[in-house]
């Protein structure tokens, strides 16, 4: 099953994706900026094979549903990410909080 539900993070839109596959789930939280994702995210691969792409994204792992990504530490986030202030350790909620401030109106 796949999950698609549009959600408000300080007061600011954003789009939470869950897919149900077996034995597993994949989560991510978005906007036009970038997103936050389950562990299943090859952080690795966005620095180095896609660098070009300058994709702003983190990683928590460990998680089971979108409020425990939202709470969760990012335990890797892309170099992309870091420009924007987004570090290793913050929550999920406050690097999508990052990700709004940094939004092209």
């Amino acid at each position: 099953m796949i999950s698609v539900e549009p959600m408000f993070i300080g007061g600011k839109p954003f789009t939470a994706v869950t897919v149900e596959l077996p034995k597993t789930k994949l989560m991510a939280v978005y906007n036009d900026v970038g997103y936050i994702m389950c562990g299943a995210l090859d952080v690795a691969l966005l620095n180095e094979k896609l660098r070009d792409r300058k994709i702003i994204a983190g990683r928590a792992v460990g998680v089971r549903t979108i409020e425990q990504l939202l709470d969760a530490p990012l335990e890797s986030v892309t170099i992309e990410a870091e420009n924007i202030g987004i570090e290793k350790g913050m929550t999920g909620r406050d690097a999508l909080l990052k990700m709004e401030a940094n939004q092209i109106n």
